[in-house]
C-alpha cells in the first residue's frame, strides 16, 4: 500500500512540476482582492501537491488558532464512518440502526426508525422531519437529542429525499460510539487527529454523554488544510493511508441533492459541478479539495454570521471556481 502512494504522489508531484511553482503575482493581487472584498471571511490558505501557494488571515484568530469548523464535523464524522466499517466495526453502510446500535432507539421511537441505515444517517437521508434550522433550537434544548429525533415524523421515505439536519448525524456519531465502544472524541483524536498531527479538543456533548456528531466541532485552520489535503489524496497522508481510499471515492460520489445548494452530496461531503468536494459549516467554514487540480483549499469564517447559497456561500463557491482555480 506505502509503494501506491509513493508512486501517486510521485505522479501527482510531476504533474506539479510540469506547471508553474508559485502563483504569479497577478494571481496573487486578485486573490488579494477577492478575499479583501469578503469581509466575513477570516482565513484562506490553497495547498497544490506539497507545497502551500497561498495563505492569509485577514481576520479573527489566525491560522494557529482554534476555529468552530461547525457542520464540517459532519464530514469527519462520515470519514470516521469509513473507518469503523474498514475495521468491521460496523458490517456495512447498508446495517441498519437496529443492527448496530439498537440501544440508541426509544421505545416510541417513529415507526420505520429502526430500519434507518448507515447509508440513509450519512448521506442525510433518514427520511425523519428535520432539527437543523428552526428545528435546532428546539431539538438541543430536549432532554434526549437522540429519542427527539428518532420520535420525529417521517416526513420522506428512508433513502429518498436529503434532508438536511444535524440530528441525523449526531445519530450516526452515537452510533459509532456503541458500535466502537470509544467517545465520539476519542475515535477523531485516534483515528484523525493523531496520524494528522491535528489538536482536537473535546466538545459539546448532549445531555447523556454523547459528543454533538455534526456541529461545534473546533480545529485551527492549518489543520483545515489538512483534512483537505487527506480527501484529495483519497485517504492518504505523509505516504500513510489514514481513511481506506474506496471509501473516500465512495464518499466523493452523488447520492443524493441539495434543496437549499442544488449542490449534489455524497458520503458527509458537498459535490460542487467545477470538481470539487468540500464539507461546510455555518458561517462560511469550508474544507475543500479539488483531486484533477491536486488542489487542498481551507477556508474559515465568521461562525456568528449566516452564510446562503445565495449570498457569502455562493461568494465562496465564486472564490472557489473562479481566482482559486485560476491560481494554478
Amino acid at each position: 500500500m506505502n509503494d501506491m502512494i509513493t508512486r501517486r504522489k510521485f505522479l501527482l508531484a510531476t504533474a506539479s512540476a510540469m506547471s508553474a511553482p508559485y502563483i504569479a503575482r497577478g494571481q496573487t493581487m486578485a486573490l488579494n482582492d477577492a478575499i479583501s472584498g469578503l469581509p466575513q471571511l477570516h482565513s484562506l490558505q490553497i495547498q497544490r501537491g506539497d507545497e502551500v501557494i497561498f495563505e492569509r488571515a485577514q481576520q479573527g484568530a489566525g491560522l494557529d488558532r482554534l476555529a468552530n469548523i461547525k457542520s464540517c464535523s459532519k464530514s469527519i464524522v462520515a470519514l470516521l464512518l469509513g473507518t469503523a466499517i474498514d475495521r468491521k466495526e460496523i458490517p456495512s453502510v447498508d446495517a441498519t440502526l437496529q443492527e448496530v446500535a439498537p440501544q440508541l432507539l426509544p421505545a416510541n421511537a417513529t415507526p420505520g426508525s429502526e430500519s434507518i441505515t448507515m447509508e440513509d444517517l450519512v448521506t442525510l437521508r433518514a427520511g425523519l422531519e428535520r432539527t437543523s434550522g428552526s428545528n435546532y433550537g428546539e431539538w438541543i434544548n430536549s432532554p434526549n437529542w437522540i429519542a427527539d429525533a428518532l420520535t420525529r415524523p417521517m416526513v420522506a421515505e428512508p433513502g429518498q429525499q436529503m434532508l438536511y439536519s444535524t440530528g441525523s448525524t449526531h445519530v450516526l456519531g452515537a452510533a459509532l460510539t456503541v458500535a466502537t465502544g470509544q467517545s465520539l472524541l476519542r475515535l477523531t483524536r485516534e483515528r484523525l487527529g493523531t496520524p494528522l498531527g491535528i489538536e482536537i479538543p473535546a466538545w459539546t456533548k448532549d445531555p447523556q454523554g454523547y459528543y454533538l456528531g455534526g456541529n461545534e466541532m473546533a480545529i485551527t485552520p492549518r489543520s483545515m488544510l489538512k483534512i483537505a489535503v487527506l480527501l484529495r489524496d483519497r485517504g492518504a497522508f505523509a505516504n500513510r493511508q489514514i481513511i481506506p481510499e474506496r471509501w473516500i471515492l465512495e464518499s466523493t460520489k452523488p447520492h443524493s441533492r441539495s434543496p437549499f445548494s442544488g449542490l449534489h452530496y455524497g458520503y458527509g461531503w458537498f459535490l460542487s459541478p467545477s470538481g470539487y468536494a468540500l464539507a461546510r459549516g455555518y458561517g462560511g467554514q469550508i474544507i475543500a479539495a479539488h483531486p484533477d487540480q491536486n488542489l487542498a483549499v481551507a477556508i474559515s469564517s465568521d461562525p456568528t454570521r449566516p452564510a446562503r447559497s445565495g449570498g457569502y456561500f455562493g461568494d465562496l463557491v465564486g472564490l472557489l471556481d473562479g481566482p482559486i482555480l485560476n491560481a494554478i
